[in-house]
């Protein structure tokens, strides 16, 4: 059966993609949120020049600590912005007093 020309044609994802992908996804994670940091660790299949890459932007981004660790791994970490600090509200309930069932 011949492709038709309205086929989607599928494009790999580049390894540069890929890793960025990787740990964008881990910082913005819930629990790595939570908790302000999250360590990274490159796998085989991530390349030199891709690891150095990423590994630059986020030494450039003036927001997030850079710690590299003994085992090869990286821990990425941050503080609490502003923005969000002001965005959080703490609601306190006040309990009703519930009418008797009788």
């Amino acid at each position: 059966m011949a492709k038709t020309a309205n086929q989607a044609v599928r494009q790999e994802m580049s390894s540069m993609e890929r890793l960025g992908l990787r740990v964008s996804s881990m910082i913005n994670h819930p629990v790595a949120q939570a908790q302000r940091w999250v360590t990274i660790h490159r796998l085989d299949t991530d390349g030199d020049r891709e690891w150095e890459e990423v590994l630059s932007v986020i030494a450039e981004t003036d927001e997030l600590e850079l710690i590299l660790n003994d085992d090869g791994s990286v821990t990425v970490r941050w503080e609490q912005q502003e923005f969000e600090a002001a965005g959080r509200v703490e609601v306190e309930f006040e309990q009703e007093e519930e009418a008797a069932p009788f």
